[in-house]
C-alpha cells in the first residue's frame, strides 16, 4: 500500500524478550482464485486489493451496506508458479465459512471462486521480540511487514504490520514446521497469541462482534485497513461520510481488568451514562502479569472521565493502557 493509508510498522511495547510460537492461533483462511479475484474483492473490501503486487499484502475489512464490519483481517497475493491468480485472506476462524458464503453470493459473472481453505492448512503464529530471527533460523526466510515469503514448496510466512508472523502450510507439514520452530521459539497457547494482538492495539472481529462497528470505531482506518481513495465497495458511502463529515464519538482503547474470563461483546458502563452501556469489548486475553488485557470500543467521554467498569454498573473497574499508535481526536476524524 502507498499514500496516507499506509502506516509504518510498529512493535508493541512490553512483549516477550524471546520469540514464541503458537500452533493453533484460532484464525481461518480463505482462498479467492480466478483471473477476476482481485477485481472482485476490490468491489467488496475496504482495502485497495488491485494495487498489490505478487507477495504484497494489506489489512482489509468486509462491511455491511450500513458500513459495519462483518469481518476483518489480512490478505496477500499468493506467489504461485502456475497462472491461476490467488489471494489468501486471514480472518477469525469462527467467521470463515460465514464470510465465504456471503462473498460467494456476490461473485455472479466474475471469474472468481471463494473457498474456505482452513481445514487443509495449519496457521502457526510467531510473535515476540526476535521472532523474525527465529523464522530465519528455522526456515531460512527473511520476513518483512505486509509481505508473504514462500519456503519449503507451498508453505508461506506473512508478517503483519505489528510484526507478528503467520506461517501457512498444509496440515501434513505441521509437525515438521513446529519441530523446526521449537528449536528457536517457546510454545504458547492461543490466549497468548491474542494478547500480542491486544498489546499491538489490533482488533480482530469475531462472530460475537460482527456487524457492530464502523471501521473507524475500531481504529481500522488508523491501522491502514481502509483506503479512502479507491472506488466503491460495500458500505463505502457510510464509511466515507463518517470520515469526512462525521464526528466520531467512539474509538478503540486498550484496558486492563483485574478479573479473568472477559468475553468479546461484553458491555462497559460509566456513571455518566447511567444504566446505558457506553462501550463493547472487541477482544480479551489473560494478562501475563495477572488479570485480563482487552480492547474495547468506547464512548470518548466515558474514557476521558476515567470511571469505566465491566459488565454492569458497580462491576470491576478498568484501567486504561496506552496504545502503540495515536488515533485522531473527535474533531479531526
Amino acid at each position: 500500500m502507498s499514500g496516507p493509508e499506509t502506516r509504518a510498522p510498529f512493535q508493541a511495547s512490553g512483549l516477550a524478550p524471546t520469540p514464541v510460537a503458537c500452533a493453533h492461533i484460532g484464525w481461518g483462511l480463505l482462498h479467492v482464485t480466478g483471473e477476476d479475484a482481485a477485481a472482485f474483492l476490490q468491489g467488496q473490501l475496504s482495502s485497495d486489493v488491485t494495487s498489490l503486487a505478487t507477495g504484497e499484502g494489506q489489512y482489509w475489512s468486509y462491511n455491511s451496506p450500513k458500513g459495519r464490519m462483518l469481518a476483518n483481517g489480512a490478505l496477500w497475493r499468493v506467489p504461485a508458479d502456475d497462472a491461476e491468480a490467488r489471494i489468501a485472506m486471514l480472518l477469525a476462524g469462527d467467521l470463515a465459512e460465514t464470510i465465504r458464503r456471503r462473498l460467494s453470493t456476490f461473485v455472479l459473472r466474475a471469474k472468481a471462486k471463494v473457498e474456505d481453505a482452513s481445514a487443509r492448512h495449519v496457521l502457526i503464529g510467531l510473535a515476540g521480540n526476535e521472532n523474525a530471527a527465529a523464522a530465519h533460523d528455522a526456515f531460512g526466510i527473511v520476513p518483512a511487514p505486509l509481505r508473504a515469503v514462500q519456503f519449503d514448496g507451498a508453505a508461506s510466512a506473512f508478517m503483519l504490520p505489528d510484526r507478528r508472523i503467520v506461517i501457512v502450510a498444509a496440515v501434513a507439514n505441521a509437525p515438521i514446521l513446529q519441530a523446526a520452530l521449537a528449536r528457536h521459539a517457546s510454545s504458547v497457547d492461543a490466549d497468548t497469541w491474542r494478547w500480542f494482538g491486544i498489546a499491538a492495539g489490533v482488533p480482530w472481529i469475531t462472530a460475537a462482534t460482527s456487524d457492530l462497528f464502523v471501521p473507524q470505531m475500531a481504529n481500522w482506518d488508523v491501522l491502514g485497513g481502509v483506503n479512502f481513495r479507491k472506488g466503491c465497495y460495500t458500505g463505502q458511502e457510510i464509511i466515507a461520510r463518517m470520515q469526512y463529515l462525521g464526528r466520531l464519538k467512539e474509538r478503540l482503547f486498550r484496558f486492563h481488568a483485574g478479573v479473568l474470563d472477559v468475553a468479546p461483546a461484553a458491555r462497559l458502563y460509566s456513571p455518566m451514562f447511567g444504566e446505558q452501556p457506553c462501550g463493547t469489548v472487541v477482544d480479551a486475553a489473560p494478562e501475563p502479569g495477572g488479570g485480563t488485557a482487552l480492547l474495547a470500543v468506547v464512548q470518548r467521554a466515558a474514557v476521558d472521565a476515567g470511571d469505566l467498569v465491566l459488565g454492569a454498573a458497580g462491576g470491576p473497574r478498568l484501567a486504561r493502557r496506552p496504545l502503540p499508535y495515536e488515533a485522531p481526536d473527535a474533531a479531526n476524524p
